[in-house]
């Protein structure tokens, strides 16, 4: 392992952290409504966040001024692992120094620090802070940076590295293997810089537009970021308590749910979109939609989501608990159907993109509706995309091996080649296919158990009306954070959050979503004593 060479390019990350901050400044000021001193403490905090920040990014740094080696695999992966972990710990420094409360009784520990900053930079939405509305508790500017970790993390910050340093000439495309998710990577083509610099031009073009539409239908400026930043990073991180639902505007819900799906699916295939031409003998270049549609993953993902929706909408729609509104007047039949397609269609596609944001409290629906979206947690979005899960071109290679290996059972003599689309699919992918969901299942299974140890049955015994079970709920809370997608079921469920775990479990959870977001590897190499010997 080359240490000088780690130190250098983890102080640089560092720098780039701190520097982020500084974004969040101007919403430090008091505005109509806020606490002058509360704003005060906000400022503080920042500022000395992003002094601390650029301290131990500037130190790193010069412990390995004099490195000029390559960034070899082990290299990268180490940077993506510890870089991700560095950026969890100085992202908390905001929440910590500020003093933000995470209920009216109670400040922020380092560890819900650490876990809401890490919840953001890995865009899974799970969070401690229980009165976002309040103006007395949360300062502005530290709900900004948390909405703004999001949009940090979404297209990821070794990316955003990679594009800002030049200089890093093949170790940048082993940086971008380790962090742009899914196994066919098409965005990570020769030219690596050009792709980083061209896959974040398209996140904030399209950041802007969805800005720009959410303030045209009435968001205010900062709330109109703070849903973008959420939106595209398929992160879930709110400014109000009850999401997205606290607007009660179908206009912004379906906005929004068209911007979720763009930001699940494969940023190569929009490179692709812009990079070819649509026609030859000489005609301008303009996008064409032909890379989208062709795209097996693209269909399969729409597919899902549009039958996942008619399911839920019909099984809402005959759950008596939404036959009725507030006031229990019957609605209409027609008005209803309406309702819960509305309802649904937004929950299928917050869940299966991770974004995790939240318009109804559907830890109140059936069983049926509870259990379909506990799958989707587990499927996610497509690979080279901002969401999280397991990702649907895994699930395609996945479904082709099985059937090919139950076929090589009666015709043991046929030999089939594995294919996505017009793409063979060599045998290396299909190992890596297969570990990783073993993987996976282990990392539940293990997580899972663990988790209800550290657990004390009493939290389940607070409140005998909320429709919790800690074995559900610590499923929920695993799998909530492994994929990505924040709000589980039960006492981790959309209107509530994860303030009454304990510190162990906290930091477990923290872990996951780091395992989550990095595809397992490049966190799990780094508690391998062999990996970081010398060769």
């Amino acid at each position: 392992m080359n240490w000088l060479l780690l130190c250098q390019l983890l102080g640089r990350l560092g720098i780039l952290v701190g520097i982020s901050m500084l974004f969040c400044l101007p919403w430090a000021f008091p505005a109509c409504g806020q606490v002058q001193q509360l704003e005060t403490d906000g400022l503080r905090g920042l500022l000395l966040a992003v002094t601390c920040s650029l301290v131990v990014g500037g130190g790193l740094c010069f412990v390995g001024r004099r490195e000029t080696g390559t960034i070899l695999r082990k290299e990268a992966m180490a940077v993506v692992g510890l870089g991700w972990i560095l950026a969890g710990l100085l992202g908390g420094l905001p929440y910590l120094f500020s003093e933000t409360m995470r209920n009216p009784q109670e400040r922020m520990s380092c560890v819900d620090a650490v876990f809401e900053s890490v919840s953001g930079f890995t865009t899974t939405g799970a969070s401690v802070l229980t009165e976002l509305e309040d103006p007395e508790l949360v300062p502005r500017c530290i709900l900004f940076w948390r909405s703004f970790t999001h949009w940090l993390g979404g297209m990821g910050i070794i990316v955003l590295f990679v594009a800002v340093l030049g200089q890093l000439g093949a170790g940048g495309k082993a940086l971008m293997r380790r962090e742009v998710p899914g196994p066919v990577n098409e965005a990570v083509r020769p030219r690596v810089r050009e792709t980083a610099v061209f896959m974040w031009l398209i996140y904030v073009l399209i950041s802007l537009v969805l800005n720009l539409l959410l303030m045209l239908e009435g968001m205010s400026l900062y709330d109109a970021l703070c849903h973008t930043f959420g939106t595209m990073a398929t992160g879930g991180f709110s400014t109000r308590n009850a999401s997205i639902g606290a607007f009660q505007s179908p206009v912004i819900e379906s906005t929004i749910i068209v911007f979720m799906i763009l930001a699940g699916t494969n940023f190569a295939l929009y490179f692709l979109m812009v990079k070819r031409r649509a026609g030859g003998n000489g005609h301008p270049r303009r996008p064409h939609f032909s890379p989208l549609f062709k795209d097996p993953e693209y269909r399969v993902y729409l597919m899902i989501l549009a039958t996942a929706t008619l399911a839920l909408t019909i099984s809402v729609f005959w759950n008596d608990h939404y036959r009725f509104d507030s006031n229990n007047i019957v609605r209409s039949n027609h008005e209803h159907l309406g309702t819960s397609f509305r309802h649904s269609a937004f929950q299928v596609v917050a869940i299966m993109t991770t974004t995790g944001f939240g318009t109804e409290d559907f830890a109140q629906w059936s069983a049926f509706s509870r259990g379909l979206l506990l799958v989707l947690m587990f499927i996610g979005g497509c690979s080279g995309s901002t969401g999280g899960g397991i990702k649907v071109i895994r699930y395609i290679l996945f479904f082709k091996i099985l059937r090919l290996e139950v076929e090589q059972a009666y015709r043991p003599n046929v030999v089939r080649p594995l294919r996505i689309g017009d793409q063979g699919v060599d045998g290396g992918l299909r190992h890596e296919v297969l570990v990783y969901f073993a993987l996976m299942l282990c990392t539940f299974t293990i997580s899972w158990m663990l988790l209800l140890a550290i657990e004390p049955d009493t939290q389940w015994a607070r409140d005998p009306d909320l429709p919790s079970d800690k074995l559900l709920d610590c499923a929920s809370a695993v799998a909530a954070t492994l994929n990505n997608i924040g709000p589980g079921m039960g006492i981790v469920g959309p209107h509530a959050n994860y303030t009454g775990f304990a510190p162990q479990s906290k930091l477990l959870l923290s872990l996951l979503m780091l395992l989550g977001r990095l595809e397992l590897f490049a966190i799990l190499v780094l508690f391998s004593g062999s990996f970081w010997k010398v060769q």
